[in-house]
């Protein structure tokens, strides 16, 4: 990975904004700091007022791991043309079918961990988050999740955070799938995507080139993203130099 704002990338976003592009987000971790207590994940007034500036130039999207309704309710008042919630399976016409599925593994994985000190499920109906941030053995509240996922009576598809583990249905859509979706509506010739966590290497790791610039919020060396920012603050920055180019293009 390359940093962004290295002064030999300052044409990376300039060549963007030249382009018909859309530009996407996560949140947790990328347009807000990660937080003990996730009901209080609040942009800072500065990031707020940027990104309703780059929305307003740019076709812009929310890709999130928790669900569409939550994610709207941050987002209050920014003109964001799609929030796509559930790592990218909401919304999705076929998504009740998946219903019964996450209800069934859900019951599963209460009665297995029910005796596990600060672990919580989050039940986002599509999909589930098991956390483990407020448990005081982390790495053994984080052995017991994988062991009970692991014998869980229907096939999952798991991807690992920072201190929870996220569980989703086999066949469901991706961020991947989402991103560009989203791009194809927009009749885009290029997006930008900025993430900072495994669920979002579903876009990372798409093989478009010339078409997609990837971006991750941490530097990873097994990150298949291309661009990365040193730290969650950096995106003030970018989103101002995104303005400033979309302007003088």
């Amino acid at each position: 990975m390359k940093y962004l704002l290295a002064k030999k990338h300052v044409d990376v976003l300039e060549r963007f904004a030249w382009s018909r592009g859309v530009v996407a987000f996560g949140y947790d971790g990328t347009l807000v700091p990660i937080v003990a207590d996730r009901d209080r994940a609040n942009m800072t007034a500065r990031t707020r007022f940027l990104l309703k500036q780059v929305c307003r130039l740019y076709p812009c999207a929310v890709i999130s791991g928790r669900s569409q309704r939550e994610v709207r309710q941050f987002l209050d008042e920014i003109p964001v043309k799609r929030v796509l919630g559930n790592h990218g399976m909401e919304p999705g016409h076929d998504l009740a079918r998946f219903k019964p599925v996450v209800a069934q593994i859900r019951k599963s994985l209460e009665s297995a961990l029910s005796q596990e000190q600060g672990v919580e499920i989050e039940d986002k109906i599509y999909s589930l988050s098991v956390h483990y941030r407020r448990s005081r053995q982390r790495a053994r509240a984080r052995l017991a999740v994988q062991e009970v996922i692991a014998h869980l009576p229907v096939a999952v598809r798991t991807i690992p955070g920072k201190c929870v583990i996220n569980v989703l249905p086999q066949q469901g859509k991706t961020k991947g799938d989402a991103l560009l979706a989203f791009r194809q509506g927009e009749r885009a010739d290029t997006a930008l995507y900025f993430g900072d966590d495994d669920t979002d290497e579903d876009v990372f790791r798409l093989d478009e080139p010339g078409r997609l610039t990837t971006v991750r919020v941490g530097y990873s060396v097994d990150s298949a993203a291309s661009y990365y920012l040193r730290r969650q603050e950096d995106m003030d920055e970018v989103l101002g130099r995104l303005i400033m180019a979309r302007r003088k293009s």
